[in-house]
Order: C-alpha cells, then structure tokens, then sequence
C-alpha cells in the first residue's frame, strides 16, 4: 500500500529485482506509526474505560429481566410475555412475545409490525435524547405504534414535550389522596404523602366522564375480557410520583389544525390539593412549592387513522397485505414505581403491609368512595394489563381475527439501554448505541464519512517523512519493511542504485558486473558526476546534492 503512494527519489527497477526507494530522515522527529498506534490506543482504552467507570457501584433498576429486587419490573414481564424462562409462576401469563432493546430505541420504525408493537420505557435512569425523540414520535405518529413512558423525574422531558407533555423533576405530595402501610401488628405507619393513589380511566378522561361512570368500578367480567365498552375505573396505587402537566399545542388547536385527530385523555389525577415538593419541606402553604390543582399522573394521547399495511380480515390467506388504519398510542405516566414487583401484584405488595381495601381510614380520602362497585385494590397488574390491552390492535376489526386472536403478534419492548448496565456490559451497551445514533442519522451518517476522508487526507499531508518505503515485486514479502535509515547510510543507497542501474541497462548479472574492471564501469557510466559518487573516497554529499544525483540517476538510462 505505501509503495504505490510514496512518489520520491526512487527507480523502478527489473520485475525481478527489489524497488528502492530513498528519502532523508531525520533521527530527531517521532516515528509517525507510533504516534498514531499509540493515539488509537489510548483512544479505545479511555472509550472502554469511561463507560465503565460510569456504573461503578450504581445498580440496575426496574428492568425487566431482574428479580433481585422489588424495584424491578420481572413480574409485569413474566404476566405479560411468553418468554417464562425466568418465570416462577406462568400460569396467568398473557403470552405477548416479549423482548428488549439494550443499545437505544432509535431503531423502532425499523421494527416489524410497528402498529404491533408497545416500548415501554420505564425510569429512563439518562435524559431521553434528541434523537431518540424524534425517533419515537415518528413511530408513534407515522408508524402507529404504542409506547408507555413512566418516570419521577424531567429525563423523559424531550421526548413529553414533543407531544405536549412535560413531567416536574420533584416529587408530588397529595394530603387527600394517599395510601398507608401497616406494621407486622396491623398498626399504621406514619402517613407518606408521597404515596398517591389514584382511581383511573383506561380509555377516557377522568375529567370529563359523566358522574354516573366515574363512580362505576370496572366489574370482573370487564376485567376479564378487557371489555371497555362502558366506562369504568380502576384504583392504582403510585409511590413517590411527580407531576405531569399537559398543554394543548398547534396540533390541538382546530383553528390551527382543521384536520387534526388526535386525542388527548387524563387517564388519572391527584386531588386538587395535592403539590410539587419543590423546596423539600413538605409544606403545601409555602408558595414557593406549586399547587395548580389539576396536576395529571396519566396522560394518554391516541393518533387514529394512520395507515399500515397488514393481513386484513375476510381475504383468507394469511400472507394477504392490505391498507387498514390503525391508531397510534403513548402513555405517559408519572411514576416509575407503579409498574415495579412491589406493586405490580397484590400478594407481592401485602407482603409490604399494603392492603387492598381503605375502609376506616380517616386520615386521608378512600379510593374506595371514589368508585361504589368492584373497588378493591388488586395490585396494579389489574389495570396496567387492561391497558396494554387498549392500545393494542384487538378492537382493530380491520385486522385479521387469525392475528387479533394470538398475543403472541402483538410485542413487547423493554426499554433497557435507558438503564445502568453491568461494568463488563456497559462499553458493549455505549458502543452499540454510538453505533446505532451515527448510522441512523442522515447528518451523522455524512458527518462521519466527511471526517473520515478529512483524517485520511491529513495523514497524507502530516506524514513526516516516507522513510525508504520499498516496493518488493515478490508477494511473500509485501509486507517486509526495512527500518528507518541511518543518514550515513544515504550515499551508500544512492551509490548501490546507480550500479544497478548500470547493470540492468547492460544486461548483465551481479556476477559478471562484479568482475568488470573499474575502468571499465566508468566508461560506461560516462557522466563524471556519477563516476565521481561510484569511486571517490574522499567526496562527501549533502542530501540535497544526493537528490540530485538521484534525478540524474533517472535521467541516465535516457540519454546514454
């Protein structure tokens, strides 16, 4: 590869024989193979050990593959998917196929089937970033996807935004509606206000139901086949939430958007005297702490009309692709904790001296008088399951039955690469995500090919000097390389050129060179400059003299 660049003081010689090329050096000047090398080096080392440094002494929470803890979401992950390896129990499992993306979510419109498909995105522990944003709306609003979103905190603040959303980064404090625990001798725990509870709609707004649904707890029968076809609510408990408020954007505006369709629903609130804890003193009459009164914990927002293509009812064959409209859906959600195996199963949670019914409790509001019928606690599987279920395509009759009768068409993403990782896994996880964000980017993509090629034409321009890069004809020896030469050696180099120069254009071997007499090479030399540097003793040259002869070396076989 050098050979066919390096364009200096050199000669092409017989195809048998080796090319030499010369170049002055300068013993001073740092080899330029090992600053790169040693660059490269400490380059991917600080890249493998960044990552890792990262996670040290930091523990992986709510994910779905993690039953260490009760902050982990294994429990919603074994009742929803099929994939019961790591499932004690999976009796009740609702055979979704179940999954993870563990590099970033920006492949999503990649993914088969999008209007088949729910991330759920739980605690995202590092800010959701731009990119990754605009990745999800699109898969939300063009693709039709369906995508829960929880967290406590503003990390999840830029892809909220992008629909209207934004969630307070402190934690919310309700005196009216919060649940209590219970010592091992049923005595009551010192109220928390920041556990919330809620009673909470899985289609239509709470804010808007009429008083006869709103009071309406969601029956047995309902429950069980998911049936939503009359109004109704469900308790569901939140341990440490923050707020969510929502906005109308242009998109909401009719005057703005005539042809607007997409709906926006409260599925869940606090009471109005609930606050944010901003300054941290617990205290509701400090006006620094803000109150507004219609601080959300559930926010659905649907996208209806999107169309896809998929198998479609009444063709027969299940290879048949129509166009059917299906509906985009994103929840957002304002705590993490809610989908946890501390909450998720009532058992699970009892064990926490939490109970399923707030009867006798005066201390705060019951969920209890909040709705007359059906109104135990059950854990939050009871509602969270009927909600996947809502935002799937099962009430899509579009859709072929063969497909709305199996879950296992319909998938489940884990959101893990929002998550600390193993220190082992963690350069893995930030390579595949580097990897990831630069090939999905138009811009980056170009970005990256531009820089290439920069750093290739300055490595050209920087190289400090060719050394003797030689050109061997022999292909078993293309990769031999002679060191860096001695500058004494130089007129030595330039010497040896100029005889085999002689030799080749004679035609005659090293042998029968060898034993011509001196007088006779120097006739036929013939130039007194080039006799003079093949037999004097005594004469030095500088390097600058020594490239000229060596241009007087290529001319020679030219003019004689």
């Amino acid at each position: 590869m050098y050979a066919w660049t390096v364009v200096s003081l050199g000669y092409v010689l017989h195809q048998k024989m080796d090319l030499i090329i010369l170049t002055e050096g300068n013993e001073d000047r740092f080899d330029f193979n090992t600053i790169v090398v040693g660059s490269i080096a400490i380059t991917v080392v600080l890249l493998l050990l960044a990552p890792m440094l990262m996670v040290i002494g930091k523990d992986t929470s709510y994910s779905a593959y993690e039953s260490d803890s009760l902050a982990q979401l294994s429990e919603m992950r074994c009742d929803l998917g099929d994939d019961l390896d790591q499932c004690t129990d999976d009796s009740n499992d609702l055979g979704y196929f179940t999954a993870n993306t563990m590099s970033t979510p920006m492949l999503v419109n990649d993914w088969k089937d999008p209007h088949r498909t729910m991330l759920v995105v739980v605690s995202p522990e590092k800010p959701i970033d731009e990119t990754a944003a605009d990745a999800i709306y699109d898969f939300v609003t063009e693709k039709g996807g369906k995508v829960i979103v929880a967290a406590d905190n503003t990390n999840a603040n830029r892809l909220a935004s992008k629909f209207g959303v934004s969630y307070f980064d402190k934690p919310l404090l309700d005196q009216n509606q919060h649940w209590l625990e219970y010592n091992d001798d049923d005595t009551v725990k010192d109220p928390v206000w920041q556990n919330v509870w809620s009673v909470a709609s899985v289609e239509n707004d709470v804010n808007e139901m009429e008083a006869g649904a709103a009071r309406k707890g969601c029956s047995d029968v309902q429950i069980s086949n998911n049936d939503l076809s009359q109004e109704c609510r469900i308790p569901v408990m939140f341990r440490s939430p923050t707020g969510i408020r929502f906005e109308p954007t242009a998109e909401d505006l009719p005057q703005s958007n005539p042809d607007t369709q997409r709906e926006v629903n409260v599925l869940a609130t606090a009471s109005s005297s609930a606050f944010i804890d901003i300054i941290g003193n617990g205290d509701s009459s400090d006006a620094r702490n803000p109150a507004p009164g219609d601080l959300a914990l559930m926010v659905r927002i649907d996208y209806p009309g999107i169309s896809v293509f998929d198998k479609v009812t009444g063709k027969g064959g299940f290879s048949d692709l129509e166009e059917i409209d299906v509906t985009g859906s994103i929840v957002f959600v304002s705590d993490d904790e809610a989908f946890s195996d501390r909450l998720w199963d009532f058992d699970t949670a009892a064990l926490t001296g939490m109970r399923s019914s707030c009867e006798g409790i005066v201390e705060s509001k019951c969920w209890m008088n909040e709705i007359n019928d059906n109104n135990d606690w059950n854990g939050n599987s009871v509602y969270f399951q009927m909600l996947v279920h809502s935002m799937m395509e099962f009430d899509n009759f579009q859709l072929s039955s063969q497909v709305r009768q199996d879950n296992s068409n319909f998938r489940i993403v884990f959101d893990e690469s929002r998550h600390v990782t193993g220190t082992i896994s963690a350069p893995f996880v930030a390579g595949m995500s580097t990897v990831v964000l630069l090939t999905s980017n138009t811009f980056l993509k170009w970005l990256v090919v531009l820089n290439v090629g920069l750093l290739l034409l300055v490595s050209m321009m920087v190289i400090p000097e060719k050394e003797n890069w030689r050109h061997v004809f022999d292909l078993t020896r293309f990769n031999q390389r002679p060191k860096k030469l001695d500058p004494s050696t130089y007129r030595l180099r330039v010497k040896q050129s100029l005889f085999t120069k002689v030799r080749v254009h004679h035609d005659l071997t090293r042998d029968q060179m060898a034993s011509k007499p001196p007088a006779e090479v120097q006739a036929m030399i013939g130039d007194p400059r080039l006799v003079e540097l093949a037999y004097s003793q005594s004469r030095t040259y500088s390097p600058q003299e020594l490239r000229q002869l060596m241009v007087a070396i290529r001319k020679w076989g030219k003019v004689n």
